[in-house]
């Protein structure tokens, strides 16, 4: 049997500006990771706004300590995988370690997630130096997603996985790089792992939607990797998780408590955010 949801009910595709009427109505964003086509059918079917192929599977998926040994070839696979089991969400596919670290770079990786992958998003993690490549993918139409806060792909230069953004200068600086990725062209922007208070700042401050993960409920909707929700990641689940799966029957039940909570502003509570 096909894992395409040819049966789903019909819904609009969910597109770069309809993410800016979202924004602009208040209507919350729900996100969702995803690295094939039978998770992406689970979430097609729950209504799921935007899937994201993160680079994240090297950790639920592979196995790995982190994501730095990700592969762009990993990426296009997951990525073509997960755009056979959609019809109406928009498709954001992680750029992996190094693959964006010049322009030229940045544009043939990207070309590759588009093309085979089926991407109609690329998402990159940090500002400074990428500035230039999130300048060069929006002047060639390509969407880009930003990703600052806890960046994974900076784990060794972080020391682990820290909340960022606790102190004055680190919040002005976060705030200065959010602005800059949107003035760049980014279309739409992560923000992980800070005080709640500053992504409802940065939020407030930006034209383009925020997707939060342990950035508090103010960001203009949120993001959880699927294996989390679940309650099916080997060992601790991060503070800023859920087990959606908990109470409740099945996948699809569990996908669609989630995107009822993000929508109803009850998840992200308190005890998990910074």
């Amino acid at each position: 049997m096909s894992a395409h949801p040819k049966s789903a009910a019909a819904r609009s595709p969910v597109t770069v500006p309809r993410l800016f009427e979202m924004k602009a109505a208040g209507e919350k964003i729900v996100m969702l990771t995803a690295y094939d086509a039978g998770f992406a059918a689970q979430c097609e079917a729950a209504g799921v706004d935007v899937v994201l192929v993160g680079d994240s599977l090297g950790n639920v998926v592979q196995g790995r300590e982190n994501t730095l040994p990700v592969t762009l070839d990993d990426m296009v696979y997951h990525s073509a995988a997960v755009k056979r089991g959609l019809v109406a969400p928009l498709l954001v596919a992680d750029l992996p370690f190094m693959t964006y670290r010049d322009i030229d770079t940045a544009l043939r990786s990207s070309a590759r997630l588009v093309a085979e992958g089926g991407a109609a998003m690329v998402k990159l993690e940090g500002a400074d130096y990428v500035l230039d490549a999130i300048h060069a993918l929006d002047r060639r139409q390509v969407p880009v997603c930003a990703h600052l806060g806890l960046t994974p792909q900076s784990v060794h230069k972080f020391g682990g996985y820290r909340v960022q953004g606790k102190t004055r200068s680190a919040a002005e600086r976060l705030i200065a790089d959010a602005q800059a990725v949107e003035q760049a062209g980014a279309s739409l922007l992560v923000l992980e792992c800070m005080p709640a208070a500053l992504a409802k700042t940065i939020t407030a401050a930006l034209r383009i939607p925020t997707i939060g993960i342990g950035a508090g409920v103010d960001c203009d909707g949120q993001v959880l990797v699927i294996y989390d929700m679940l309650g099916i990641t080997p060992g601790r689940r991060p503070k800023f998780s859920r087990d959606f799966l908990a109470g409740t029957d099945s996948v699809a039940d569990a996908i669609k408590a989630y995107a009822r909570a993000v929508r109803n502003r009850s998840f992200p509570g308190p005890e998990h955010s910074f």
